[in-house]
């Protein structure tokens, strides 16, 4: 008998932030980070009605300054493609 693909999307995301607040003049959210992020690393930004769209992170800053991670319980800004709004949840695409 086949065994059962397990491998949903789901099972491979992890939330790693909140967003506390959006800059629609310069496209950036700022979150509150539930787990390390780094440069590189794909996130999926979701609201209470779904999935609203996924990005690589190109550039964390923290207090102004540009670093290529952070760590659980920073609070940081990147850029974004597209609108977030405060609550909405960030997870780490693998």
């Amino acid at each position: 008998m086949p065994q059962k693909n397990n491998s949903t999307k789901k099972n491979k995301e992890k939330l790693v932030a909140v967003v506390t607040h959006y800059f629609d003049k310069i496209n950036v959210a700022a979150l509150k980070l539930k787990a390390p992020l780094k440069v590189g690393d794909k996130v999926l930004f979701r609201s209470h009605l779904g999935d609203l769209f996924e990005q690589e992170i190109s550039s964390i800053q923290i207090e102004h300054e540009s670093v290529k991670k952070a760590k659980k319980g920073d609070e940081i800004g990147i850029k974004v493609d597209q609108k977030v709004h405060e609550g909405n949840e960030v997870y780490l695409v693998e």
